[in-house]
């Protein structure tokens, strides 16, 4: 569930209250995160950051892109996958809408596509695709099979942009936290944020959660969990795990997973850098 109550300090807002770019939130897609349900810390946090935030209801449109500043697109989903999470993994959005979100961001338009482990990276594939990302439908674990670890500068995993250095002090970002998820390599131009060290493996299931010792392992060490991307006029930003742009208390004992947690001490700070970053003009 949600953590409506994570509402970290803005001492600085980006934008006057309401007055900031309009940011559109994917609802029309089977998500699994949207503005209203376990995306609405995120959504909160960037209103209070002088942002408007809307959900977009509809699919992907030159008419329906053309007031947005910003589209926000986090574990999409196809119909027949929405709850069944197993292979095959369908594209959650039609060859037209890919077409769309392509010229809209060559034209100026900005993305923040986020694809977390499967079947939701395999869901957005074909958008990844259309940006040179070549999104996986993989668990990314550490070389124990566990969760990541926190990526920061000191290790080499964070790395120095002006998405993570921000404007000064008070936004430069040390560590940040990610919660699964999946990697992807870098295409030609693009900029890492998030690499995963070397050890880490994906694994490929062809249930969600579902491993033996029959479920493919592939290195994943040097692969990307969060990178940016120029394209013609726009930007882009990919990343392969949703639940660091949340706020959430998970389970029976309200564990927090998300910006909300220990150990994502930059998480909020990195998002609000990243946001600013995709809404100003290259």
């Amino acid at each position: 569930m949600p953590d409506t109550a994570f509402r970290p300090p803005i001492t600085h807002p980006a934008h006057p209250a309401g007055r900031g770019p309009l940011i559109a939130v994917d609802g029309a897609h089977h998500n699994f995160h949207t503005a209203g349900g376990r995306y609405a810390p995120f959504a909160a946090l960037l209103e209070r950051d002088g942002y408007q935030v809307v959900p977009l209801a509809t699919p992907f449109t030159d008419a329906a892109l053309a007031p947005v500043r910003l589209l926000v697109v986090a574990n999409a989903l196809a119909a027949a996958n929405e709850t069944r999470w197993v292979n095959p993994v369908l594209p959650a959005f039609t060859p037209a809408e890919v077409a769309a979100v392509r010229r809209w961001v060559e034209g100026g338009g900005a993305l923040l596509l986020i694809a977390d482990h499967m079947p939701f990276g395999g869901a957005a594939a074909t958008l990844g695709e259309a940006f040179g990302f070549r999104l996986a439908n993989a668990f990314a674990l550490d070389s124990a099979g566990s969760d990541l670890a926190p990526f920061t500068r000191a290790a080499g995993t964070l790395a120095d942009h002006p998405v993570t250095l921000g404007r000064g002090p008070g936004e430069r970002v040390e560590q940040v936290q990610t919660f699964t998820g999946q990697a992807f390599p870098l295409p030609a131009g693009a900029a890492p944020l998030l690499l995963l060290p070397p050890g880490s493996r994906q694994l490929y299931p062809d249930t969600a959660w579902s491993f033996s010792p029959a479920t493919r392992v592939e290195p994943a060490g040097g692969l990307a969990q969060g990178a940016l991307l120029q394209v013609g006029r726009g930007r882009v930003a990919v990343f392969g795990e949703a639940a660091m742009f949340s706020a959430q208390l998970a389970g029976p004992a309200r564990r927090p997973v998300g910006m909300n947690a220990p150990a994502a001490l930059g998480n909020a700070t990195l998002l609000r850098n990243l946001v600013r970053w995709l809404t100003t003009a290259p």
